[in-house]
């Protein structure tokens, strides 16, 4: 288990983490940045800041989130496809020794 300081919102904290410590101390500076532009103005409590904050940072896990799915949709289809060829490919190589062979 790793022990990681990181500031948020001009608060430290130690964390503990089995994952990259480096990982850690990136996620804490996301987090930091989004309630730090939230905040700029001035207008903002520091909860209602960390509220929005994470709301931008789920919709962006989402937008992630479905982003790859569609990926793995498109790769699926891709793969699909690419057997599909093969497999027409190989039928054709059938069909040209067939034809070889019978002259």
């Amino acid at each position: 288990m790793n022990q990681v300081k990181v500031t948020i919102a001009e608060k430290d904290y130690t964390l503990l983490t089995e994952g990259d410590p480096a990982f850690t101390q990136k996620v804490a500076a996301h987090v930091d940045q989004q309630l730090s532009q939230l905040m700029a103005p001035g207008k903002l409590s520091l909860g209602d800041a960390a509220v929005l904050a994470a709301l931008n940072i789920t919709e962006e896990y989402f937008q992630e989130v479905e982003s790859a799915e569609n990926l793995r949709r498109q790769l699926k289809e891709y793969l699909d496809e690419s057997t599909k060829l093969k497999l027409e490919l190989s039928e054709a190589k059938r069909e040209l020794f067939k034809q070889k062979g019978g002259k």
